[in-house]
């Protein structure tokens, strides 16, 4: 369950704040809104990470259904199990298919998220993507962390 809802809540949250942005906001404008640290910036990304593959992005659809439909797979297979793997695949799925959704409806990715002064641009998806890694990453480094801890 913490898989759907946690999925469910990342794509209602990155397709409600997109469109709050593309409703409120002027292509190119930013707005300040933590001293330097965050601000809103919407762009409109046809490519993939870090404005890459400019024009291809709708391609990188067909790479999120691909993902998808793995985790679904491993999650039947019963790979994908406990609270830490439940979360981190909810966020990852909820991710790509934020992205997704932008990449068939509008052909491009909306971000609008700059965090520092060099910092890239990004959306909540993409954030959500970001963490479930890092709770992928975590999950890799529970056991041998336990064994190096149990030898002390």
């Amino acid at each position: 369950m913490l898989f759907y809802l946690t999925a469910l809540l990342v794509i209602i949250a990155d397709q409600g704040a997109k469109w709050l942005v593309r409703s409120n906001m002027l292509l190119g404008e930013t707005i300040p809104v933590w001293s330097g640290r965050l601000q809103f910036t919407y762009y409109e990304n046809s490519g993939a990470a870090f404005s890459s593959f400019q024009g291809f992005g709708q391609y990188f659809a067909i790479v999120a259904v691909v993902f998808v439909a793995a985790v679904f797979y491993y999650r039947h297979k019963g790979e994908l199990r406990g609270p830490l793997l439940e979360a981190a695949s909810g966020l990852l799925v909820g991710g790509a298919v934020g992205n997704a959704i932008d990449r068939v409806i509008y052909r491009q990715v909306t971000d609008f998220l700059v965090f520092g002064s060099r910092g890239g641009i990004m959306n909540l998806a993409d954030l959500a993507i970001n963490a479930g890694g890092l709770l992928v990453v975590l999950h890799l480094l529970k056991e041998p962390l336990k064994r190096v801890l149990a030898r002390r």
